[in-house]
């Protein structure tokens, strides 16, 4: 352990647990091993003597979320034990005050749409378009965002996700110029982006290319428990007094120390053999690049044959996403995915309409990258080649004329599409892919959207709603 790191936290907690000390506190199970012995009870505490606060830290919680500072180059981070859900929560509602407008990426993470409809927030969206190859959302550019805050003068916020679920990079960098100098902070979902900007084959980082705030998955891809994530904070355009309120809002006030634990070794790996870790990632990258450069049939983005400057609507990616198209083999994505899970033992992360999405990190072996490789090898060798369709044209954005909050409240009705043209939505629609929502509640169903979804089913892409009641009907007021 080096001398200038903060204390390790999970060592503390065993250091702790070894003492004779009668817990006359929460949690109930007393750190006995009561409920079975799998999990690891003894280190299971709550807010005690010399363990520190998460919603008021001054000790050893202070250190490591200074660490955390020190590492992604923010000015201030805070722990987030639920997840980026809650960071995004607190983010929004600390940047925009209730009613006001927001600039936001069309295919941002549904805690977003969310907070836009806790707080009543008035959504003005930025669509950038489809991939022609993939069909996935591309990159949002900076001149869109100066496009929309000239239009829209008074968003107090801009969002937007970078990457993007399946590795899409936007060039926050310039996109945070624009935003400033409209005096308008960016707060950039970076959930899938905690490991951009250690090394130069993950590039990216928004922290560091000048985003007011900024929320990482830990968990996504980095070595560390499900549910730990950071948040950040820059500049003087976000109080950081109100963030921190704002996340005792959003966040449990009996976090759990197995999870700051979690975060905290996360942080001292980072530290202490982060280049390592990342050359060696790269590293196994680069092989699965040279091993998929034999792929006939299947494509993946990015990826062996594949190259971002294939891509016009794509300023970055990142590498570590390994999307899987089965569009010009015949294969949809889920046929795919149980090609994987069920004849080489592979479970990949998500599969939607024409491809399947695996996710690597810095704690896959070379073993485990060259046997996907080899099962992508085996399927595609198996593959017939397949004219692939044209991705049909998503419909303009629908009119809104109520907000989403009202539009969900009782007294929706269950009809047809066909019967819900001309009607207002009390659901969200999206299709994968590209991952965008087709309505949002509060805006109207418009003939264009319902043809568009008709002609999306009839092209094999599939279409959601919160209900789970397409493709026979939909929620609308």
């Amino acid at each position: 352990m080096n001398d200038n790191r903060a204390p390790d936290l999970l060592c503390r907690l065993k250091e702790y647990a070894e003492k004779d000390v009668c817990p006359m506190h929460m949690p109930g199970h007393k750190r006995t091993a009561l409920g079975g012995s799998e999990l690891p009870w003894q280190l299971d505490i709550t807010e005690i003597d010399g363990f520190d606060n998460l919603h008021a830290p001054e000790g050893i919680l202070a250190d490591g979320m200074q660490l955390a500072a020190e590492l992604y180059g923010s000015e201030r981070a805070f722990y987030l034990i639920n997840g980026s859900t809650g960071g995004i929560l607190a983010g929004i509602a600390a940047a925009a005050p209730p009613g006001s407008r927001v600039l936001m990426a069309r295919g941002c993470h549904k805690s977003v749409y969310n907070a836009v409809e806790l707080l009543g927030l008035r959504a003005a969206y930025l669509l950038p378009p489809a991939d022609e190859v993939f069909g996935v959302a591309g990159s949002v550019t900076p001149q869109m965002v100066e496009q929309a805050l000239e239009v829209h003068w008074d968003a107090r916020l801009v969002i937007l996700t970078s990457p993007t679920y399946e590795g899409i990079v936007s060039d926050i960098a310039s996109i945070a110029r624009v935003c400033h100098t409209y005096g308008v902070p960016l707060l950039v979902d970076e959930a899938h982006g905690a490991h951009l900007g250690f090394s130069p084959a993950f590039y990216g980082g928004a922290v560091k290319a000048g985003a007011d705030i900024v929320i990482q998955s830990l968990h996504k891809t980095l070595p560390s428990l499900t549910q730990t994530a950071l948040a950040h904070l820059s500049g003087d355009l976000v109080d950081p007094d109100e963030m921190a309120r704002r996340l005792a809002m959003f966040e449990t006030s009996s976090p759990s120390y197995l999870l700051m634990g979690s975060i905290h070794r996360c942080l001292c790996l980072l530290q202490e053999r982060g280049e390592e870790l990342f050359s060696a990632w790269a590293a196994r990258l680069q092989l699965l690049d040279e091993r998929l450069q034999g792929l006939r049939h299947l494509r993946v983005l990015c990826h062996g044959a594949d190259s971002l400057r294939s891509h016009r609507g794509f300023w970055g990616f990142d590498p570590g996403k390994v999307v899987v198209s089965g569009r010009t083999a015949g294969l949809r994505g889920p046929q795919l995915m149980e090609m994987l899970r069920t004849r080489y033992g592979i479970e990949c992360e998500m599969a939607m309409g024409e491809y399947v999405l695996a996710m690597t990190s810095p704690a896959d072996s070379e073993e485990a990258i060259l046997r996907l490789c080899g099962a992508l090898l085996a399927i595609d060798a198996e593959c017939t080649a397949a004219p692939p369709a044209a991705f049909p044209a998503l419909p303009e954005l629908p009119p809104q004329v109520m907000p989403a909050a009202q539009a969900r409240s009782v007294g929706w009705r269950t009809l047809s599409l066909a019967e819900a043209s001309g009607r207002v939505m009390a659901e969200s629609l999206w299709a994968y892919p590209p991952g965008v929502p087709l309505a949002v509640p509060g805006e109207v169903c418009t003939a264009a959207l319902v043809q568009a979804v008709r002609a999306l089913e009839q092209a094999g892409v599939r279409v959601y709603s919160d209900s789970g009641s397409l493709p026979d009907a939909v929620r609308v007021r």
